[in-house]
Protein backbone atom coordinates (compact mmCIF):
# COMPACT_ATOMS: atom_id res chain seq x y z
CA UNK A 1 0.00 0.00 0.00
CA UNK A 2 1.48 3.11 -0.85
CA UNK A 3 1.08 6.94 0.11
CA UNK A 4 -0.41 9.45 -2.04
CA UNK A 5 0.07 13.13 -1.83
CA UNK A 6 -3.19 15.59 -1.90
CA UNK A 7 -2.17 18.59 -3.80
CA UNK A 8 -2.76 21.59 -1.77
CA UNK A 9 -4.25 23.57 -4.46
CA UNK A 10 -2.51 24.79 -7.69
CA UNK A 11 -0.08 27.57 -6.14
CA UNK A 12 2.85 25.15 -5.64
CA UNK A 13 3.00 24.60 -2.35
CA UNK A 14 3.86 21.23 -1.39
CA UNK A 15 1.83 21.07 2.18
CA UNK A 16 -0.28 18.10 0.59
CA UNK A 17 -1.65 15.73 3.45
CA UNK A 18 -0.32 12.64 3.44
CA UNK A 19 -3.42 9.27 3.55
CA UNK A 20 -2.65 6.01 3.99
CA UNK A 21 -3.98 2.96 5.87
CA UNK A 22 -2.92 1.73 9.21
CA UNK A 23 -2.69 -1.70 9.12
CA UNK A 24 -1.42 -2.07 12.95
CA UNK A 25 -4.93 -2.35 14.32
CA UNK A 26 -5.91 -5.22 12.07
CA UNK A 27 -2.75 -6.59 12.42
CA UNK A 28 -3.26 -7.27 16.47
CA UNK A 29 -6.87 -8.52 15.69
CA UNK A 30 -5.60 -10.99 13.68
CA UNK A 31 -2.64 -12.27 16.29
CA UNK A 32 -5.92 -12.20 18.87
CA UNK A 33 -7.65 -14.39 16.79
CA UNK A 34 -4.80 -17.07 16.03
CA UNK A 35 -4.02 -17.56 19.52
CA UNK A 36 -7.84 -17.78 20.59
CA UNK A 37 -8.50 -20.73 17.73
CA UNK A 38 -4.89 -22.21 18.55
CA UNK A 39 -5.83 -22.46 22.52
CA UNK A 40 -9.38 -23.50 21.36
CA UNK A 41 -8.56 -25.77 18.91
CA UNK A 42 -5.97 -27.89 21.41
CA UNK A 43 -8.93 -28.09 23.65
CA UNK A 44 -11.48 -29.73 21.67
CA UNK A 45 -9.10 -31.97 20.29
CA UNK A 46 -8.03 -32.95 23.87
CA UNK A 47 -11.31 -33.68 24.93
CA UNK A 48 -12.00 -37.81 24.14
CA UNK A 49 -7.77 -38.46 25.33
CA UNK A 50 -8.95 -39.71 28.97
CA UNK A 51 -10.34 -43.09 27.63
CA UNK A 52 -8.66 -46.07 28.48
CA UNK A 53 -9.47 -48.25 25.77
CA UNK A 54 -9.67 -52.52 26.28
CA UNK A 55 -6.99 -54.08 24.46
CA UNK A 56 -7.31 -56.53 22.01
CA UNK A 57 -5.31 -58.93 19.96
CA UNK A 58 -7.28 -59.22 17.25
CA UNK A 59 -8.14 -55.43 16.43
CA UNK A 60 -9.57 -54.53 12.93
CA UNK A 61 -9.89 -50.89 12.04
CA UNK A 62 -13.44 -49.36 12.65
CA UNK A 63 -15.46 -47.37 9.65
CA UNK A 64 -14.84 -43.98 10.64
CA UNK A 65 -18.02 -42.71 8.64
CA UNK A 66 -19.73 -43.98 11.79
CA UNK A 67 -21.49 -42.48 14.70
CA UNK A 68 -19.20 -42.38 17.70
CA UNK A 69 -20.01 -42.66 20.99
CA UNK A 70 -17.20 -42.78 24.25
CA UNK A 71 -17.79 -43.02 27.64
CA UNK A 72 -14.83 -42.04 29.77
CA UNK A 73 -14.18 -43.79 33.36
CA UNK A 74 -16.35 -41.05 35.16
CA UNK A 75 -19.70 -41.92 32.77
CA UNK A 76 -19.60 -38.66 30.72
CA UNK A 77 -20.91 -39.24 27.63
CA UNK A 78 -19.93 -38.01 24.18
CA UNK A 79 -21.62 -38.38 20.98
CA UNK A 80 -19.15 -37.70 18.03
CA UNK A 81 -17.43 -35.69 20.44
CA UNK A 82 -19.89 -33.68 21.50
CA UNK A 83 -20.63 -33.77 25.25
CA UNK A 84 -24.45 -34.76 25.84
CA UNK A 85 -25.81 -35.52 29.19
CA UNK A 86 -27.32 -39.26 29.28
CA UNK A 87 -30.67 -38.01 28.84
CA UNK A 88 -29.89 -36.75 25.74
CA UNK A 89 -28.34 -39.41 24.61
CA UNK A 90 -31.71 -41.30 22.32
CA UNK A 91 -31.98 -37.87 20.89
CA UNK A 92 -28.20 -36.90 19.90
CA UNK A 93 -27.89 -40.16 18.66
CA UNK A 94 -30.95 -40.42 16.54
CA UNK A 95 -29.89 -36.64 15.09
CA UNK A 96 -26.39 -38.17 14.42
CA UNK A 97 -27.31 -41.25 12.07
CA UNK A 98 -29.55 -39.22 10.67
CA UNK A 99 -26.66 -37.33 8.94
CA UNK A 100 -24.17 -40.27 9.24
CA UNK A 101 -22.63 -42.10 5.96
CA UNK A 102 -23.04 -45.67 8.07
CA UNK A 103 -25.52 -46.31 10.26
CA UNK A 104 -22.77 -47.84 12.24
CA UNK A 105 -22.49 -46.81 16.29
CA UNK A 106 -19.17 -47.04 17.33
CA UNK A 107 -18.72 -47.64 21.12
CA UNK A 108 -15.40 -46.34 22.61
CA UNK A 109 -15.89 -46.99 26.26
CA UNK A 110 -13.53 -46.88 28.91
CA UNK A 111 -11.45 -49.91 30.69
CA UNK A 112 -13.77 -49.31 34.01
CA UNK A 113 -16.87 -48.66 32.25
CA UNK A 114 -19.75 -50.84 33.60
CA UNK A 115 -20.98 -53.96 30.85
CA UNK A 116 -24.58 -52.79 31.80
CA UNK A 117 -23.85 -49.15 30.79
CA UNK A 118 -22.45 -50.42 27.83
CA UNK A 119 -25.68 -52.62 26.96
CA UNK A 120 -27.82 -49.81 27.64
CA UNK A 121 -25.71 -47.34 25.07
CA UNK A 122 -25.75 -50.22 22.53
CA UNK A 123 -29.08 -50.72 23.15
CA UNK A 124 -30.37 -47.33 22.66
CA UNK A 125 -28.31 -47.09 19.72
CA UNK A 126 -30.18 -49.39 17.60
CA UNK A 127 -33.53 -47.89 19.18
CA UNK A 128 -32.22 -44.77 17.47
CA UNK A 129 -32.04 -46.93 14.08
CA UNK A 130 -28.46 -48.06 14.48
CA UNK A 131 -27.92 -51.30 11.88
CA UNK A 132 -24.74 -52.12 12.86
CA UNK A 133 -22.68 -51.44 16.46
CA UNK A 134 -18.95 -52.10 17.03
CA UNK A 135 -16.65 -51.80 20.15
CA UNK A 136 -13.63 -49.53 19.51
CA UNK A 137 -10.29 -51.44 21.03
CA UNK A 138 -6.13 -50.86 20.57
CA UNK A 139 -3.44 -53.03 20.29
CA UNK A 140 -2.12 -54.39 23.30
CA UNK A 141 1.18 -52.66 24.13
CA UNK A 142 4.37 -54.55 22.91
CA UNK A 143 7.42 -55.19 25.42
Amino acid sequence: MGASMIDGGGDGESDGIVAEINVTPLTDIFLVLLIIFMVTTTAVHDEGKNIDLPSAEVAEETPPEGVTVAIDALGRLQVNAKIVSEADLPAALASALEVAEDKVVILKGDQSVLLGQAVNILDLAQKAGAEGIAIATQQPAEN
